[in-house]
């Protein structure tokens, strides 16, 4: 029996949000609307997704001794994460700045802080965790080897019993390692993502998420979901390949619409889905969560994906 179907290992950050008439140029300045502050990070953005879906959802995280580590706490305990996991202190917690234009796109830099500290170690000591999930969701805003570490733990099990199944999403996009890819059921990208891995292919220079798709599968991974904004999402498994449309919403904020993705897309996989049932769900999400402002404030209800 395992506890959680979900468990998120990742980042945990304020978003200081700031309105904008439009993006600032290289050396350029402009004038924003009042700082808003968001709990926020893929990683707290993740859990909290899928906990307010319905998910029974734990978060291994590092924060600071802070005001903002306290807000990410209380922002994942009334969702109704399990905290157990998030350990607090080493240094102060991570801060993303977020500008956002009228069109709702966004433009995002990371302070690292505590999640940079999120080390090996701290995976190691949390094998209960591990043990007691279906699925771990990671991301790349912790260390690479810790990222390393979830997915070793992964593939090696617990006492002849299989371990979570491994979603990543490679964001911010790095390079990965052979054995990481090869976990990966699936690996989520986004457009920018696909092609980064891909450029040292003529693949990446193409305009076709399936031409992308096939070559990332012949990279390692079991399979492959590349998100296409209001386009919807391809899933893609080397048995088949579905392209899944979104319906049709008024973006007001893309902040967090990613994570709302992944984290739904996880959990539908933990309870049984298939890999383009997941998909089916997880558009929805992410269709819901571009509707309203800030990143976790903007995650759906089930009942209001239903109705969507």
């Amino acid at each position: 029996m395992h506890d959680y179907e979900l468990l998120v290992v990742g980042s945990a950050n304020a978003d200081l949000v700031i309105g904008v008439d439009r993006r600032p140029g290289a050396g350029e300045t402009v004038l924003g609307s009042d700082l808003v502050v968001h709990p926020g990070g893929k990683g707290a953005n993740q859990a909290v997704a899928a906990a307010r879906l319905g998910a029974r959802t734990a978060l291994l995280a590092r924060v600071g001794d802070d005001d903002y580590g306290q807000l990410l706490l209380d922002s994942q305990r009334s969702a109704g994460v399990d905290t157990v996991g998030v350990l607090v202190g080493g240094a102060p917690t991570g801060v993303a700045l977020i500008t956002v234009d009228p069109s709702g796109d966004n433009s995002i830099v990371v302070s690292q802080g505590a999640n940079a500290r999120l080390t090996p170690g701290d995976v190691r000591a949390s094998l209960r965790l591990m043990a007691a999930a279906r699925v771990v969701s990671v991301q790349l805003e912790i260390p690479l080897e810790s990222v390393a570490e979830v997915v070793r733990t992964a593939a090696a099990g617990f006492g002849g019993r299989p371990g979570p199944r491994v979603v990543l999403n490679p964001s911010p996009v790095a390079p990965l390692p052979n054995d990481v890819l090869a976990a990966c059921d699936p690996l989520v990208v986004n457009e920018h993502e696909a092609r980064f891995l891909l450029s040292d292919d003529q693949v990446g220079s193409s305009d076709d998420p399936e031409e992308w798709a096939d070559a990332l599968l012949s990279r390692g991974p079991r399979s492959v979901v590349v998100t296409l904004g209001g386009e919807g999402a391809l899933a893609a498994d080397g048995d088949r390949m579905v392209l899944v449309p979104s319906p049709a919403v008024t973006a007001v904020d893309t902040t967090g619409a990613g994570d709302a993705f992944t984290g739904a897309l996880a959990w539908r996989l933990g309870v049984g889905d298939d890999l383009v049932t997941a998909v089916r769900f997880a558009v929805r999400v992410g269709a819901a969560a571009v509707t309203r402002a800030g990143a976790q404030a903007s995650f759906p209800s089930a009942e209001e994906v239903a109705a969507l």
